[in-house]
């Protein structure tokens, strides 16, 4: 074929590309599903030309999503987000939800904490983090009546983490956990901390958290930090048996850290990989989960 020829063909298949753009026409949002719900709920998003996405707010608040297709994609409500407009940004223009996106976190959380509700960092560790440390956090609910009280018990803490496909256990503690009290309010809003004291009881350690109920009472695991197994790692899991008594919550989640020695502070010495959904009251023991094998759930 001459270029003259080429060049001709090249540009009908430009015009026609250019008219098929314009023919679906501008970005929009149809319908949301579900309409309101609390951090991390999944939001399903109907419209046009949904492929040209670059970025989804709700409100200022950027969030993680998913393109399914054209039509379709899916996107997560963010860390403290709250009740607003759902924007799509594409390329050359910002489009709004009709209406806003109700946030509704559990009335149970206090409205100081936080993460409301558990998630995955969409951010993977960054290469040549090689180690991990599990933790949690207990707090006392002071609108309980009878938060002064409050304790939570822990008999147990581990943490496996999946590599090549097979579970490797980093640390198994019974009855032991190291950690401190940090500021409340704003939350952890200092780094410094006060010794966290605590009692041993039928085989577990007993956090009296409504004795200091200003405080975070943040406990990490009683072993050093682990060395990751080798491997293609797929993520790690949190468990511990924990009871939780009447006014007052808890929270594990889990840090990658840059390797086994390295202190916490400034650098980028550690990241968090997540934290679970909070955990009530019961009169029984409980198991409580986090893990990040799977990554991000849309």
């Amino acid at each position: 074929m001459r270029l003259a020829s080429k060049l001709a063909l090249a540009g009908i298949l430009l015009n026609l590309a250019s008219e098929a753009a314009n023919s679906r026409g501008p970005t929009e949002i149809l319908r949301m599903s579900p309409t309101s719900g609390p951090e991390g709920t999944r939001v399903q998003i109907d419209g046009r030309s949904l492929d040209t996405v670059t970025a989804v707010f709700f409100g200022s608040s950027q969030a993680d999503f998913k393109l399914i297709s054209p039509e379709r994609l899916v996107t997560l409500v963010p860390h403290r987000a709250s009740t607003s407009a759902i924007i799509v940004v594409t390329t050359s223009a910002q489009v709004s939800s009709s209406f806003p996106f109700v946030v509704l976190n559990d009335p149970r959380i206090p409205e100081e904490v936080s993460y409301k509700a558990g998630y995955v960092n969409a951010v993977p560790a960054p290469p040549g983090f090689s180690s991990a440390m599990l933790w949690g956090i207990a707090i006392a609910d002071t609108r309980a009546s009878d938060y002064g009280s409050a304790t939570v018990e822990v008999a147990e803490t581990q943490l496996s983490c999946r590599a090549d496909g097979k579970d490797v256990v980093l640390n198994d503690d019974a009855a032991k956990i190291r950690g401190g009290l940090f500021r409340r309010i704003p939350w952890f809003g200092t780094n410094a901390y006060e010794p966290m004291a605590q009692d041993e009881q039928n085989q577990a350690v007993v956090l009296r958290v409504g004795r200091r109920a200003d405080r975070i009472w943040h406990f990490w695991s009683a072993s050093p930090r682990a060395v990751l197994p080798p491997g293609n790692l797929a993520g790690c899991t949190v468990t511990a048996r924990v009871r939780i008594s009447s006014g007052a919550l808890l929270q594990m989640g889990m840090d990658y850290w840059r390797d086994a020695n390295v202190g916490y502070g400034t650098g980028g010495n550690n990241h968090e990989a997540g934290a679970s959904n909070w955990y009530f009251p019961s009169p029984r023991w409980q198991e409580v989960v986090f893990t990040d094998i799977g990554g991000v759930q849309f």
